[in-house]
């Protein structure tokens, strides 16, 4: 009795799951349709949202038909063992009909995954910022680490970085960096450095060779664009200045630095590392935007808190994701709880398989996430 309910369960889940991704798979095809139309291409924010809309589903609809054969791979099979004769077609059949239903158990998997609703910001470049904590001159040193782990990382993936503003430390590295990152998904994979990164080894500025522990924060941001935010020129006062520090002859001789205070929000925006006013004006413009956009965006990393134990991508900038001790060649990923030792290569960049790790932990709290859903 048992049995057959499982079984009518599981024949009703996979009805279900057919008819919803129908139902997506045609809305992947209308969209198709629509971006060929003259006044869709002619409306570019109508253009740009409907194509990234279209590539979003683009794995769902592929998962759709991949799915779609293989199930009828499995009719054929037990057409064959209920009809065919001959032995050896059958023994044949059965191996077939075992070998595709476990891939399609791995298919229905994969689905139940592209259906959960992912980070729609994931897909979007990313605005990184690197600030010195607790530690000194060994803190600030330990920042420019970070930024040199992560200029290698966004190398090997061929993003594009693209420095905002900096503030040196006295003995080397940086008290502050803010950067650009440029490409493809590129905040669904560093948002999970967001964070408190803490240190243990002997600084630089330690004569007697003890260990101390130091600490910067990550903050990683989805970089809006225009369509995020609309910033209306009256709310936004402009203030021009001579930039200070290395520059060659346009150092206070030219008002090229910009400060940009957005008076509903308060929020300010100082760039001068550009020698062109109009070039500091465009960034200084993108990072005020990224930074009203945050305000709101904080409140889904808040729900997202709410609901993970683990807190795999979540705001919390002052929740301490990870360690790096250098006498053990250890670095520690304290939201899954994975050691690694191979410090010296993950500092140098090499990142990508605790990135994936943290991938797999989200998903697997997104699953069971959906499941609870369902269940209430």
């Amino acid at each position: 009795m048992y049995l057959c309910i499982l079984v009518a369960q599981q024949r009703n889940f996979m009805s279900n799951l057919l008819e919803k991704l129908e139902i997506i798979y045609q809305k992947w095809q209308t969209m198709g349709e629509e971006i060929a139309q003259p006044e869709v291409v002619a409306d570019m924010k109508r253009y740009i949202k409907l194509s990234k809309d279209y590539k979003d589903l683009q794995p769902v609809a592929d998962a759709y038909c991949s799915y779609k054969n293989i199930l009828s791979n499995i009719e054929n099979a037990k057409q064959i063992i209920a009809t065919e004769k001959d032995e050896d077609f059958r023994t044949m059949a059965k191996e077939e009909l075992s070998a595709l239903t476990e891939e399609c158990e791995k298919k229905e998997d994969q689905i139940r995954l592209l259906l959960i609703p992912s980070d729609p910001q994931d897909s979007k470049n990313a605005v990184v910022e690197i600030r010195a904590g607790t530690g000194g001159d060994e803190a600030s040193i330990f920042a420019g680490d970070l930024f040199r782990m992560y200029t290698h990382y966004c190398e090997s993936k061929n993003w594009k970085i693209d420095i905002v503003s900096f503030t040196e430390g006295t003995m080397g590295g940086f008290k502050e960096i803010v950067f650009d990152v440029m490409g493809e998904n590129v905040y669904g994979l560093l948002k999970y450095e967001s964070g408190v990164h803490r240190v243990q080894r002997v600084p630089q500025t330690e004569a007697q060779g003890r260990v101390h522990t130091s600490a910067a924060s990550v903050v990683v941001l989805p970089e809006a664009d225009e369509f995020d935010v609309e910033l209306k020129p009256n709310d936004i006062r402009k203030d021009t200045y001579c930039s200070s520090g290395p520059g060659g002859q346009s150092v206070n001789t030219t008002y090229s630095a910009v400060r940009l205070t957005h008076i509903p929000t308060g929020i300010v925006v100082a760039i001068q590392d550009e020698k062109s006013q109009i070039k500091n004006l465009e960034k200084a413009m993108r990072v005020l935007r990224t930074r009203i956009f945050e305000m709101e965006y904080q409140k889904y990393l808040d729900s997202i808190a709410s609901r993970r134990k683990t807190m795999v991508s979540t705001g919390d900038r002052s929740a301490k994701i990870r360690t790096y001790n250098y006498p053990q060649n250890r670095v520690t990923d304290h939201r899954i709880n994975l050691t690694m030792y191979n410090l010296t290569a993950f500092i140098d960049g090499d990142i990508q398989d605790t990135i994936e790790a943290l991938q797999v932990a989200e998903n697997a709290e997104r699953l069971k996430e959906a499941v609870d859903a369902n269940l209430d």
